[in-house]
């Protein structure tokens, strides 16, 4: 499980976003029908050399939509809940009224390390590239809490449901460049809606901490495609973890 997790040091921990991509494959394979939403509630950390036991069940199907249940242990302990909606109509009208920001391509962006010594673990399988090169660290916040990266896996996956769900877990990572810290959050919840999956080699994220207060920080993101096509949209609820 080491290559799926993420942590300083010995204190690593399952990314959340691959417990939730595990569980939109573990669906997608026994229902038979493409993800629409799915929202993952975290209960405990999943930690190596666990493993990530999925078990899925029909809670109603519908001539064109399924809605089901993942719950996933690792060992006796409950770590993951997951409620999901699967199906749509191929058939039905399509359009999109969110567009990605303007900027460089990837191959003008500077590629950066989120995580300085991670590089053993998830974080080094995944490369990010940024238009404004390494985010500012020193304590003082950004004007918009926002943070917008193109993202793509080091073996070149070709983007489906479950990877968008990685990628749709950097709403944590948007934290720390809000904040100006080396720091992100422990995810309460993480909701996937799949807009359309589309080939492409790099996925533009477009993450926004909307707020933090209390030690808890709300946050969304939208993926799109090279070619400007919305691929999914999400949001979290995290506990704010500062590591400075």
């Amino acid at each position: 499980m080491q290559a799926l997790s993420v942590g300083p040091g010995d204190d690593l921990f399952m990314f959340g976003g691959v417990g939730l991509a595990a569980a939109v494959r573990a669906l997608e394979a026994t229902l038979s029908r493409p993800l629409a939403w799915a929202t993952a509630h975290y209960l405990a950390a999943a930690r190596p050399p666990a493993d990530l036991e999925l078990e899925v069940s029909t809670l109603a199907a519908g001539r064109r939509v399924t809605h089901a249940r993942v719950v996933g242990r690792a060992g006796a302990a409950e770590v993951l809940a997951v409620s999901a909606a699967l199906g749509g109509d191929a058939d039905g009208p399509a359009r999109q009224w969110l567009h990605p920001p303007a900027i460089a391509p990837p191959s003008d962006c500077t590629p950066i390390v989120l995580w300085p010594g991670q590089e053993g673990n998830l974080n080094g399988r995944l490369e990010v590239r940024t238009p404004l090169g390494p985010p500012r660290r020193d304590g003082t916040p950004s004007d918009d809490g926002r943070f917008v990266a193109w993202l793509r896996t080091c073996e070149g996956d070709a983007p489906d449901a479950a990877l968008l769900a990685v990628f749709a877990d950097y709403v944590p990572a948007a934290l720390g460049v809000a904040l100006g810290r080396y720091g992100g959050g422990s995810s309460l919840d993480n909701t996937l809606r799949i807009h359309g999956v589309a080939p492409t080699e790099w996925v533009l994220a477009d993450a926004q901490i909307s707020g933090v207060r209390s030690g808890l920080a709300h946050g969304a993101i939208r993926l799109f495609a090279e070619d400007g096509r919305l691929l999914a949209t999400g949001s979290q609820s995290m506990v704010v973890r500062l590591l400075d």
